[in-house]
Order: structure tokens, then sequence, then C-alpha cells
């Protein structure tokens, strides 16, 4: 009686993890693009007003991930899709950090 339960529920448990990590590609880049920014302060290259946009934008791009995510399975679709913003956000990075503007020291 206990062994199917005990199945059961390491088989969700298997289920529930590998779900999570559909994306490691996605979260590694994310890691990636954080770390940029936090430098960006860091340095002075991004102004606080810039690096509020830049986390806006981080924000929107881990809630289109949750959302590609809710189903259990992320489509093709929803890759492509994680992606564009990606490189639409690592693009602003970039530009936000060699536009000249500095932070006030």
């Amino acid at each position: 009686m206990k062994n199917p339960i005990i199945l059961i529920g390491v088989l969700f448990l298997l289920a529930f993890s590998a779900s999570a990590q559909q994306t490691p590609g996605v979260d590694a880049r994310q890691r990636g693009q954080r770390t940029r920014i936090a430098g960006g302060v860091a340095s002075g290259e991004l102004t606080q007003r810039e690096a509020r946009g830049l986390r806006g934008q981080q924000r929107h791009i881990r809630r289109t991930e949750r959302r590609a995510k809710a189903d259990g399975v992320v489509t093709p679709a929803e890759r492509r899709r994680l992606h564009k913003e990606q490189r639409r956000a690592d693009r602003a990075i970039r530009r936000q950090k060699h536009d000249g503007q500095t932070r006030p020291q």
C-alpha cells in the first residue's frame, strides 16, 4: 500500500523539477544580464534611471518565462519569444552602458 504512494510522490517531484528546468539557457543568460547591470551601476556607466528601466525589462522577461512554464511545457514559439526578449535586453544593456551618460560621483 505504501509503495504506490511513495512512487507517485517521487514521480510527481521528478516531473515538477524537470518542468522547472526547461529553460536553463534563459536562466543563465538572465544571470549574466543581471551581473552586467549591477556592474554598470557599480562602475557608474549606468545611471539609476537607466538601471531601473533595465531591471524592469528583466522583470518582464521573468514574467514571460513563468507564463511559458505555467502549463509544464515551453513550446518552441515561447522559447523563440524569450530569446527575442533577451536579445532586445542585451542590446539595451549595451546601449545604455555605452551611451556616454554617467552617474554623478
